[in-house]
C-alpha cells in the first residue's frame, strides 16, 4: 500500500479521483444513502424548484411541445426554468393544434411505443442536463387492466379479473402491464384500484374487484406485486403503484358517481379501509390518490384525518399523497369549499396532499402562500422530500433513460397475449346453462345466429386504447364454424 508523504507526491490518479469526488455533490452519488442524497438535494433547491416538484403537465402540454406534438426542450426551459415534477400520461397527444381533433379526441392517434419512448427520453433529457440540478421526471400513466396505451396488451375489465378469484394470475397481468409500461419510460401507475363497491348503481363498478373487502385486498396486493414488486428500489421492469380513491368512492349517494359517501367511522373500519391499509402496511406502496367525493361533508382531498391521521400516522404510510385529476380545483368548484384556488391550496396541503395533478393550477400559487406566510417552507420541505425519495427509489438520477428499439418489442409479446387468453377465460362467469347447451358441439350446429350491438365492435372496458388486434365475438365463432356451420349475424 502506497502512502503519500512530504517526500512522496501522491500519485495523480489518485489526487484526480479525490477531486472529482469532492467536487461531485452528494445528491448525485449513487453510493450514499437515499435519505442522504434527498437532504443534499434539498438543501440545494430554491423555494420555487420545490414547488416545481409538486406539480405536473397534461392540458398544458403545448408549453413543453412543438404543435407536432414533439418534446421542445426551448419551450420546457422557457416555460418551466425551476424544472417540473412529471408529466401526465405521455403517450397521449394532448395539446397538439393540428388536424380537427384537440388533444387525445376523436381522429387523434396517440403515441406508439418508439414514440412514447423517444418523447420520454427528450423530456428526461431536459430534465437532466436543462434544468440547474438535473432532476428527473415522473411519468405517470394509467393502467386499470393493462397498460393504456396503443398497442399494449389489454387485459379483461377489473371487476373480471376478481371473478377468476386467481391472485397468480393476477400479480402475472400485472407484472406485464408493468413492463410495457417500463419499456416506453413510464414509472408510475394510476392503479390499483382497490376501492370496495358497495352500490351496484354507481357506474364505476367494473373499474373495481368487487364488493367484499377481503376480496378487494387480496386482489389489490397481486396487482401491487406485479406491478411493482415486493422491495425497493424499482426493479428495471417494474412501475410504482397509485392506490385509489380513498376512500368510500364505492358507496355514494343515490349511487351517483362522486357522489358524498354518508358512512360513519366503523363503516369506514370494516368495510373500505382494510385493502388501503393491508397494502400500505405489507407492501413498499409508495403513492396513494384520494377519492373526489366527501365524507361526513369532508372532501377526500381536504381531510387531514383521514391521509395524515389514518394514513400516515396510524398505517405508518412514508410515500406520496397524488391527487386526482383536477380534484385541489374541485373542493372550490364542485365542494364549494372555498372560493378561490389559493384557499384550497392551503387546505389541500395541510391534508398532506403532496402532488397536484394534472396540471399547476393551485399548487402554482404556494410560493406566494409562503411569502405571505399562509403556508410554511417545512410544509413544502415535507412534501418535497417524499417526492425526491420516489424519484431516487425509482433509479431515475441513474437511469432515466430507455431503449427506443425495445420499447415496441417488449410490447404484446407472445407470453403476454398467450396471458390475455388464459385470464379472459378464467374471468368468464356462466350465469345459466339451459338443458347443458354449453360448451358447444359443432357437429350438432347447422346454422348459428349472432345477434347484438357488441358481438362485432369489440369494446374492451374504460381506461383503454386500441390494441394490435382484437378478436370480436363475431369473428371467433366465424372462425370456429369455418367448413362446419354457418354463421349469421345482426345488431338486433
Amino acid at each position: 500500500m502506497l502512502a503519500a508523504t512530504a517526500l512522496t507526491p501522491m500519485p495523480a490518479f489518485v489526487a484526480h479521483a479525490q477531486t472529482a469526488r469532492a467536487d461531485k455533490p452528494l445528491y448525485k452519488d449513487a453510493a450514499q444513502p437515499i435519505d442522504a442524497r434527498v437532504e443534499d438535494l434539498l438543501k440545494r433547491m430554491t423555494l420555487e424548484e420545490k414547488v416545481q416538484q409538486m406539480v405536473a403537465i397534461w392540458l398544458q402540454k403545448e408549453k413543453i411541445q412543438t404543435p407536432e406534438g414533439e418534446f421542445d426542450a426551448q419551450k420546457a426551459s422557457r416555460n418551466f426554468p425551476n424544472g417540473l415534477g412529471q408529466i401526465s400520461r405521455p403517450y397521449d397527444r394532448r395539446a397538439i393544434t393540428q388536424g380537427p381533433a384537440a388533444g387525445a379526441a376523436a381522429g387523434t392517434v396517440n403515441r406508439s411505443a418508439e414514440d412514447t419512448a423517444r418523447y420520454i427520453n427528450a423530456a428526461q433529457k431536459w430534465a437532466v442536463e436543462k434544468t440547474r440540478l438535473g432532476i428527473p421526471l415522473i411519468m405517470h400513466e394509467e393502467a386499470l387492466h393493462g397498460y393504456v396505451a396503443p398497442g399494449a396488451t389489454s387485459f379483461p375489465q377489473a371487476i373480471a379479473l376478481a371473478s377468476t378469484w386467481n391472485p397468480k394470475l393476477q400479480e402475472q397481468v400485472f407484472s406485464v402491464a408493468a413492463r410495457e409500461m417500463r419499456a416506453r419510460g413510464a414509472n408510475l401507475a394510476l392503479a390499483p384500484v382497490v376501492d370496495v363497491a358497495r352500490d351496484p348503481r354507481w357506474g364505476r363498478i367494473e373499474e373495481t374487484y368487487g364488493e367484499d373487502p377481503y376480496l378487494v385486498g387480496e386482489m389489490g396486493l397481486a396487482a401491487i406485486r406485479g406491478f411493482q414488486g415486493t422491495t425497493l428500489p424499482l426493479a428495471k421492469d417494474k412501475v410504482y403503484v397509485t392506490l385509489k380513491h380513498m376512500t368510500g368512492h364505492g358507496q355514494p349517494e343515490s349511487g351517483t358517481n362522486i357522489g358524498p359517501a354518508n358512512v360513519s367511522e366503523r363503516t369506514l373500519r370494516e368495510v373500505f379501509f382494510p385493502p388501503f391499509e393491508r397494502a400500505v402496511t405489507e407492501l413498499p406502496v409508495m403513492s396513494v390518490m384520494p377519492s373526489y367525493n366527501e365524507i361526513d361533508g369532508i372532501p377526500s382531498h381536504a381531510n387531514r384525518w383521514l391521509l395524515h391521521d389514518v394514513l400516515r400516522q396510524e398505517w405508518g404510510f412514508k410515500g406520496v399523497v397524488l391527487s386526482d385529476y383536477f380534484a385541489i380545483r374541485e373542493l372550490m368548484t364542485r365542494h364549494k369549499l372555498f372560493d378561490n384556488l389559493g384557499d384550497a391550496a392551503v387546505r389541500a396541503l395541510d391534508a398532506t396532499v403532496d402532488f397536484e395533478t394534472p396540471d399547476a393550477e393551485a399548487y402554482a400559487l404556494l410560493p406566494q402562500l409562503v411569502r405571505e406566510g399562509r403556508v410554511s417552507e417545512a410544509q413544502i420541505d415535507e412534501s418535497v422530500r417524499r417526492i425526491l425519495k420516489l424519484k431516487f427509489n425509482a433509479g431515475l438520477f441513474e437511469n432515466p433513460y430507455v431503449d427506443v428499439k425495445a420499447a415496441a418489442a417488449k410490447t404484446e409479446t407472445p407470453d403476454a397475449i398467450a396471458l390475455a387468453r388464459e385470464a379472459a377465460r378464467e374471468a368468464i362467469v356462466l350465469l345459466k346453462n339451459d338443458k347443458g347447451l354449453l360448451p358447444l358441439d359443432a357437429s350438432k350446429i347447422k346454422r348459428m345466429a349472432v345477434i347484438g350491438t357488441h358481438a362485432s365492435d369489440t369494446p374492451i372496458g374504460g381506461y383503454s386504447d386500441v390494441p394490435r388486434h382484437v378478436v370480436s365475438v363475431l369473428e371467433g365463432l366465424k372462425a370456429e364454424g369455418k367448413g362446419k356451420f354457418e354463421v349469421d349475424f345482426a345488431e338486433g
